[in-house]
This record gives C-alpha cells, structure tokens and sequence, in this order.
C-alpha cells in the first residue's frame, strides 16, 4: 500500500446506483413517452419481436435515464484501523422519492473537497455518473460541482472507473463487475438477486431493503476490484463494515 494512495483515500469514494423502470408499466407511461419509447424500443430490438414494447419497458426501461429512476445509492471509502491495516466502510440511500435520494448523495459528496474528490464506479462514466446527472437535472437539483466534468479536460477529471481500468484503452466489449470478481477471485454480490431483477424485486416485492444489500455488497466488490487492478491486498472480511 503505497503513501500516495493512503493520501488521495481521504478524498477517495466507491459508488453503484441501482435503476428501476420509472413506472410498474409501460401503460401507466404518459402517451406522450410510450410513443418516444416505442421509437426506442424499435431501435434497440432491431426486428427481434421476442418481446412487446411494454414487456421491454419493463425489461430495460431501467437502465435509460429519460425512462428510469433511482432507488438506491451505495458508497464506501477506505480507511486504516487501529491495527493499521486497510478497512472498508459501507452505506447507502434508498428510497421511492427520486429528488430526497439525489439530495442526500448531492450533501454528503458536497462534503469534500470538489477539486479532490475522486468518484469511482464500474461503468460509471458511462452509466452512474451520466446518469445521476440527468435525473438531477430533471429535477432541477444543482449538480455538486464534483460532476460537472463539461468542459474539462481529461487530467482535470478525477473520476476512476474500474471497467476502464481493465480495458486498457479496449473499447470493443462490455466486462461486468461480476466477470471481473470472479477473474480475480473476489467472492461475488449476487447472492440474493442480480441487477436485471431490480424492477421486479422494487415494483414486484416491494423490497428495497433487498436492493439496497445488493447494491451495498456491489460497491464491497467494486472496493476489492479496485485493490486488485493496483496490485494491493484486499480487504479482509473483518475489516469491512457494512451500515445499513
């Protein structure tokens, strides 16, 4: 563990939201949006009819931001113990009302220095962070000045992205958290459930409490990965606390 990554841990900050479709079905969708969806949707099953429009709504309306929602912000940080050795600490928001969940992540990230605030997340560029920003703006929620990232260039971005970390500058394929977890030998999140089940276990079970362990032991993942991609020892299973 070198000194320079014990500095930049102060400022240093594990993420994963978990998206569900915005509405339980595509009937309750304004008129308005199902037409927009059924224009995506078109696109996206390029003649594959396995599905209707409102069964892929429901199947993949969560992971677009015009037509999905959050319900759950995990986050974690690093930290050493009494005995010096490296721990993790786990949390998360979850929550039915969008704009109270952005406003409590929009306060604690607001708590660091926005110059040296480092996101990370698998995916995130692509989706967490582009996608936290967008439902701020539609709600009309300020984006923390650690998001704004348009018009930077790319060294004055400090977000960290474990999916680009492995890449290597290799655009060709999507690596999923979990395919990464098991290369390098990292006990896996998916236990309860997985991330396609998170529209039915939040309209279906009504069960946030479920998401919201999901998405906490996602971002444990993410933690151990992002040791493993820098070549340092995991945490070991004592030292992670994990806050409900």
């Amino acid at each position: 563990m070198t000194d320079e990554f014990r500095r930049r841990a102060r400022n240093f900050l594990l993420l994963d939201i978990e998206t569900v479709a915005a509405f339980n079905s595509y009937d309750k969708l304004p008129e308005r949006m199902q037409k927009l969806w059924d224009k995506k949707a078109a696109s996206l099953k390029r003649g594959d009819d396995t599905l209707t429009n409102a069964e892929y709504f429901y199947d993949r309306g969560a992971i677009y931001s015009e037509f999905g929602k959050i319900v759950c912000i995990a986050f974690g940080g690093f930290y050493w113990n009494d005995a010096d050795e490296i721990a993790f600490k786990v949390s998360s928001f979850s929550g039915d009302d969008e704009v109270v969940l952005l406003n409590q992540f929009k306060a604690l990230i607001e708590k660091y220095p926005a110059d040296q605030l480092i996101l990370c997340a698998h995916n995130g560029r692509e989706f967490d962070f582009p996608f936290l920003c967008r439902r701020m703006l539609i709600h009309c929620i300020e984006i923390p000045k650690a998001l704004q990232i348009t018009g930077k260039k790319p060294w004055e971005i400090l977000h960290q992205d474990t999916m680009d970390l492995w890449k290597f500058g290799d655009y060709k394929s999507y690596t999923s958290l979990d395919l990464l977890a098991a290369v390098f030998d990292i006990p896996g999140s998916k236990i309860e459930m997985s991330g396609d089940q998170v529209t039915r276990v939040y309209w279906e079970e009504n069960d946030l409490a479920k998401i919201s362990r999901y998405c906490r032991e996602d971002v444990v993942v993410l933690a151990q990965l992002y040791l493993r991609l820098h070549c340092f020892p995991t945490v070991k299973a004592e030292n992670i606390v994990r806050i409900e």
